[in-house]
């Protein structure tokens, strides 16, 4: 039976981005993706997804400064957000990341799609 959970990918990175996507509709979810942080933003507050894959290093809107607007909405202050980055986050990022929960940091370096889909799986069973 297909997940009709909603997945929001912001990546700049048109070859991740369409790899998250083919990834995540093969597991079932519904995807959205959007290449820029003022676009993956727009769209987030307009179609709610049940979870968002964000990159920190955007054009248009950085990563840290959507998911400041985001937990500034009513909606957006609860949705989770899988954070993907190739900055290895220092304490005071990840301080700065980590208080916005829920959301949860991968840098691109140390993971591969399937752990990616892996953690999507776990905060968003079936």
């Amino acid at each position: 039976m297909p997940n009709s959970s909603k997945i929001l990918v912001i990546e700049d990175e048109s070859a991740l981005r369409e790899a998250l996507f083919a990834k995540l509709q093969e597991a079932g979810y519904v995807v959205e993706s959007a290449g820029d942080g003022e676009g993956g933003l727009g769209l987030a507050l307009r179609s709610h997804p049940d979870l968002i894959l964000l990159d920190l290093l955007l054009p248009k809107k950085d990563g840290r400064e959507v998911l400041h607007q985001l937990r500034e909405d009513s909606w957006g202050k609860d949705v989770p957000v899988i954070i993907l980055t190739v900055l290895d986050a220092d304490e005071r990022m990840l301080n700065e990341i980590l208080v916005y929960h829920p959301a949860h940091y991968f840098v691109k370096t140390t993971w591969r799609l399937e752990d990616v889909i892996e953690k999507v799986k776990e905060l968003l069973p079936a």
